[in-house]
C-alpha cells in the first residue's frame, strides 16, 4: 500500500514536470521569436499592387532589421505574434499604457536611393510608431535631395532618375466590348478596371468609363504590354494617361484631404499645381537642415514640426509656426526624411499622397520572397495559385 502510495505521488510530480516543462517551452518560443523578429529579421505578406512587377499581390518576404539597424520598441505591452490587432478579429494586440522612447540600434549602413524599403505609414495616427501599419515602397529621395517629377520620370538633384525594371503605369483602352480575364492574363495584365474594382481577383475588363472623349477602361501595365494589347483587333487605341500640373490627380501637400483629422486640422496656403506626374521640386529634410519659415515652407513641412519631430505644443497658422507660445522664424529639422514611391506608379499610395517618412519610421530591408500565392485569379486550384518560380527570388 506504501509503495502504491509513493508510484501516485510520483506520478502527480510527473504529470507537474510535464506541464511545467510545456509552458517553460512555450515561454523560451515566443521570448525566442519576439527577439528575432524585432532584433533580426521578420516575415510580411504584400496585401496590393503597388509594388507590381517586383512584389505582387500574395508575396510573403523576409524582410532584415539589421541593415538600417534594428530600432527598440516603443509600445511595451504588445503580443509578440500579433501586430495591431489579434488575428481577424479587432481585439487590440498591444497597450498604448506605457510608451518608451525608442532608439536605432546600429545597423550596416541607411536607405539607399532605388531600393525597396518597409516602413511605418506616417499618416496612421491612431497607432504609436511601432504599431503603424506595414507599407513597402521604393526609396526615391534620401534626405538632403531635391526630387522633381516631370512627366512621370523623377529627377533627384537634377539627375534622371533609373526608372525600377517592369515600371508600371496607367493606359486607357479604347474599345466598344469588354475584354475577357483570359487575355488579359496571357499579357501579364492583372490591375485593371474590371467588373469588380473592390477585390483583387482580376475578372472580365469593361468598357465603363471615359478618357479625352473615348469610351473603354483604365489599366496600370508596363509600355510593352499596353503595346501589345493594342494589337488585338477589337482594340481601338491604347493612350498612356499623363497628369499635367494644375489638372488630374493632385498631390502632396494638397492631396492630405482624405486622410486623419490630425493632417487635414491645416489646409495648404499656397497654390501648389503638383500632381502624381509632375511634382515639385521638393527638398528632402535633412537632421540639422535649417530652414526658412515662410508661407510656403510651413506648408510643406508643417506635419514634420507639428507631428514627426517630437516637438510639444505646436501651433501652426497661416505664416506662423509657436513652439510653447514662442513664434519662430526658422526651424531645425532633428532627424531625417525619405520619400518612397510605388513601382506601380498610378496605383500607389505613396509620399505623392502624404509627403515624407521620417527615418524613425523606417524599418527594414526586404531580401527575398519565402512564399508566394497568386490571389489575382479566382478560378486557379491550389497548386496552379502558387507561384514556385518566385520563391527564393531576391528584392531588387
Amino acid at each position: 500500500m506504501l509503495d502504491f502510495l509513493k508510484r501516485k505521488k510520483k506520478e502527480e510530480r510527473q504529470k507537474k514536470g510535464f506541464f511545467r516543462e510545456l509552458f517553460n517551452d512555450v515561454l523560451f518560443a515566443l521570448i525566442a521569436v519576439t527577439i528575432i523578429r524585432g532584433l533580426f529579421i521578420e516575415a510580411y505578406a504584400i496585401p496590393t499592387g503597388s509594388m507590381e512587377n517586383s512584389m505582387l499581390i500574395g508575396d510573403h518576404l523576409f524582410v532584415s532589421k539589421v541593415h538600417y539597424g534594428p530600432r527598440t520598441p516603443k509600445t511595451l505591452i504588445q503580443f509578440p505574434l500579433a501586430h495591431q490587432t489579434f488575428w481577424g478579429s479587432g481585439v487590440p494586440s498591444y497597450s498604448d499604457i506605457i510608451q518608451l522612447p525608442s532608439f536605432r540600434l546600429p545597423g550596416f549602413r541607411k536607405p539607399r536611393r532605388g531600393e525597396p524599403v518597409v516602413f511605418n505609414y506616417p499618416p496612421d495616427m491612431a497607432h504609436p510608431t511601432d504599431m503603424k501599419t506595414f507599407y513597402v515602397k521604393r526609396c526615391l529621395g534620401v534626405p538632403g535631395d531635391t526630387l522633381t517629377i516631370v512627366d512621370q520620370q523623377v529627377y533627384i538633384n537634377g539627375e534622371a532618375l533609373e526608372n525600377p525594371p517592369e515600371m508600371l503605369t496607367s493606359y486607357f483602352v479604347e474599345t466598344d466590348r469588354g475584354v475577357n480575364a483570359r487575355y488579359m492574363r496571357e499579357l501579364g495584365i492583372t490591375d485593371y478596371y474590371d467588373t469588380n474594382p473592390g477585390d483583387t481577383y482580376a475578372t472580365d475588363a469593361e468598357p465603363r468609363y471615359t478618357y479625352n472623349g473615348k469610351i473603354g477602361f483604365f489599366m496600370n501595365t508596363t509600355q510593352a504590354r499596353a503595346d501589345k494589347l493594342a494589337t488585338y483587333n477589337f482594340v481601338k487605341s491604347v493612350e498612356k494617361v499623363v497628369y499635367n500640373k494644375g489638372e488630374g490627380d493632385t498631390a502632396f501637400p494638397k492631396r492630405q484631404g482624405y486622410l486623419s483629422s490630425e493632417y487635414t486640422a491645416y489646409q495648404p496656403v499656397t497654390d501648389f499645381d503638383w500632381t502624381i506626374d509632375n511634382f515639385g521640386p521638393l527638398v528632402m529634410p535633412a537632421k540639422d537642415m535649417t530652414i526658412e519659415l515662410t508661407q510656403k515652407n510651413i506648408d510643406l513641412y508643417r506635419n514634420i514640426i507639428e507631428f514627426f519631430d517630437g516637438n510639444d505644443n505646436v501651433e501652426i497658422k497661416p505664416g506662423e509656426v509657436l513652439i510653447d507660445g514662442q513664434k519662430i522664424e526658422t526651424y531645425t529639422f532633428k532627424q531625417g526624411y525619405y520619400w518612397m514611391m510605388g513601382d506601380n506608379r498610378h496605383n500607389s499610395e505613396d509620399s505623392r499622397s502624404w509627403g515624407f517618412v521620417p527615418y524613425d519610421h523606417i524599418v527594414g530591408k526586404p531580401l527575398f520572397i519565402f512564399w508566394s500565392v497568386d490571389r489575382t485569379n479566382p478560378n486557379a486550384g491550389f497548386f496552379e495559385k502558387i507561384r514556385f518560380n518566385r520563391i527564393l527570388d531576391l528584392i531588387k
